[in-house]
């Protein structure tokens, strides 16, 4: 069956009303223009953790409802965010591309980190930044990864990690010229009564290998093999990557096969324009990108990313000052 490509709305989307998104707007510049330093020092956190409190109830209650049983397509999209407020350059094309300065898409992101848990990131990957940009990159067309424009295939972000993230945020500033850009994606929770039973068994057992993806660039990391499913047998979490994922036997190789075709039979794909977040739950849900054409001339696709670790503590050991950039490989 052909992939789904076509919008659905999932339960928890919400669409802010002028007056809050207004509100949002001027918390934001306030925290953007009045905090000392940059988004990735921790004064520039702890003000965003502040901030938070302030800003709009409805926003406040969904992320909370959202941080406590993230549903059925465990994928949320808040719409109505004051990203037009912002006097956007051309779509950064360089590799590695990253908001180290102060700005309203800053300042929104990592006041909606501070709600979901505390924002996280990874030393290996764009250095750590705390907010990144997602855009496509000449030359990169093919790489299985943020800077690439082929088809994404689907992933938990960073899967191969011991403390990956619990949330994905991607805010859109920019939409794809030619709408053809969507993320897509596809929860275990709809999945996981459509799989045979011996498919199931064998997504329990320790016969996958998952490799850290390209944009670590730790090249051939030898990871032990786990199970592509874990936790409460009737709400499991999954931890699969279809590009660096790799079966140890050949009943997973055919559990692999079908559990993608499954993904692609219940994904849903947002072709998010600007001023919509969306909030992928990447302890059940994966994600991906359909494929588009980039034109490099300062007009693509511009998304920012930031991830979500809702227990900060568990990766005590792997950040230097009780930080949030982790510093070495799971």
């Amino acid at each position: 069956m052909a992939a789904n490509t076509g919008r659905t709305t999932a339960p928890y989307d919400t669409t802010l009303t002028g007056q809050d998104a207004q509100l949002v707007e001027e918390i934001a510049w306030k925290l953007a223009n009045r905090t000392s330093g940059l988004p990735d020092d921790p004064e520039w956190v702890a003000a965003a953790r502040n901030s938070w409190h302030e800003l709009p109830v409805a926003l406040r209650r969904i992320l909370a409802e959202f941080r406590r049983d993230s549903g059925p397509q465990g994928a949320l999209v808040v719409r109505g965010l004051p990203v037009e407020a912002m006097e956007l350059p051309p779509t950064p094309s360089v590799n590695g591309s990253v908001q180290r300065e102060p700005s309203l898409a800053a300042a929104i992101l990592l006041m909606v980190a501070s709600g979901l848990g505390d924002p996280g990131a990874f030393r290996p990957e764009k250095g750590g930044a705390l907010v990144q940009d997602v855009v496509p990159v000449p030359g990169m067309e093919e790489f299985q990864g943020n800077a690439g424009s082929t088809l994404l295939t689907f992933h938990n972000e960073n899967a191969f990690h011991e403390h990956r993230p619990d949330f994905v945020m991607l805010l859109c500033l920019r939409a794809d010229p030619e709408g053809r850009a969507g993320l897509r994606t596809s929860c275990i929770r709809q999945v996981l009564p459509l799989l045979p039973e011996e498919t199931l068994r064998t997504l329990w057992a320790p016969e996958f290998v998952t490799a850290p993806p390209p944009s670590f660039g730790l090249g051939d990391v030898e990871t032990p093999p786990a199970p592509v499913l874990s936790g409460d047998p009737r709400d499991p979490d999954i931890r699969v990557d279809i590009a660096a994922t790799s079966p140890v036997t050949e009943r997973a190789a055919e559990a692999l096969r079908t559990l993608q075709d499954h993904f692609d039979r219940t994904a849903a794909t947002h072709r998010l324009v600007p001023g919509e977040l969306a909030i992928v739950d990447n302890r059940v849900t994966v994600h991906g990108r359909t494929e588009f054409t980039p034109r490099y001339d300062g007009t693509d696709r511009w998304l920012q990313r930031t991830f979500v670790l809702s227990d900060l503590r568990r990766s005590r050991a792997l950040r230097p000052a009780d930080g949030y950039v982790l510093g070495a490989a799971g």
